[in-house]
């Protein structure tokens, strides 16, 4: 049974001691309702901002550690998506951008539901155009490095939060869960 409150948010009335997430589909469901279900499902630190014109999105995670360059975001995001979610972590550079409208429209065109990065993004007015779930720390001008530098698929650390590949990235507007996979 669905209710509704004053700001017409639907609330899942549900027997939360009783049903699991994975009974539920998840990926249709609200990251607050995820949240009292699960209330121990990680959940990002609340620093990040939405800069793609999908402020909902979820899918499995594809995991990358890159300093400074983004040859490999390139690389992965050139690739299938198949609705997944590449999580970069940039360490928290906030020298340079690790994604931009170039790479944003790759993603939609390869099928991405969404990329975080902790980390900076340009190009802001492009990605908030693309049908693409996109959160970073901030705005910043200046492109990254060309070097091929960088792991894939590797777990990454950030926001509180460690994401290993494959966990299921929930975002919204009220902030980014994990269910492990």
């Amino acid at each position: 049974m669905t209710r509704t409150t004053s700001d017409t948010t639907p609330e899942l009335d549900l027997p939360t001691e009783t049903l699991s997430t994975e009974a539920l589909p998840t990926e249709d469901l609200p990251v607050t309702d995820l949240s009292d279900l699960r209330p121990d499902a990680p959940i990002l630190a609340p620093i990040f901002r939405e800069f793609g014109g999908r402020p909902r999105f979820n899918g499995p995670a594809v995991t990358l550690r890159v300093p400074g360059h983004n040859p490999l975001v390139r690389e992965v995001l050139a690739q299938p998506g198949e609705g997944r979610v590449l999580v970069v972590d940039g360490g928290g550079n906030l020298e340079c951008a690790l994604l931009g409208g170039q790479l944003g429209e790759l993603a939609v065109d390869s099928g991405w539901a969404g990329v975080i990065v902790n980390g900076c993004v340009r190009d802001t007015s492009e990605l908030a155009q693309l049908n693409l779930g996109v959160r970073a720390l901030a705005a910043h001008p200046r492109r990254s490095g060309k070097e091929r530098l960088g792991e894939r698929d590797v777990p990454v650390t950030f926001a509180g939060v460690t994401i290993h590949p494959g966990d299921a990235v929930h975002a919204d507007e009220d902030g980014i869960l994990i269910l492990p996979a």
